[in-house]
């Protein structure tokens, strides 16, 4: 299972807002719903994200084992 909780605390530890990732970098709502409820987004996506944040792919996203 793909996870994005390690995003949410990088955008706390960097003081970025879901609003600051809208308005000023140019990430959209759909692309955070996404985000927020664990579903596919692309790479390149990832990527951008990372380049944001000024981070790793391990500091967005992490793979969890199936249940």
């Amino acid at each position: 299972m793909i996870s994005f909780a390690p995003l949410w605390k990088t955008l706390d530890k960097k003081k970025i807002s879901q609003y600051q990732l809208i308005n000023t970098y140019g990430v959209s709502t759909g692309t955070l719903d996404a985000l927020r409820k664990n579903k596919s987004v692309t790479l390149n996506t990832i990527q951008d994200l990372c380049r944001i944040l000024n981070c790793t792919i391990d500091d967005v996203v992490e793979i969890l084992p199936d249940v």
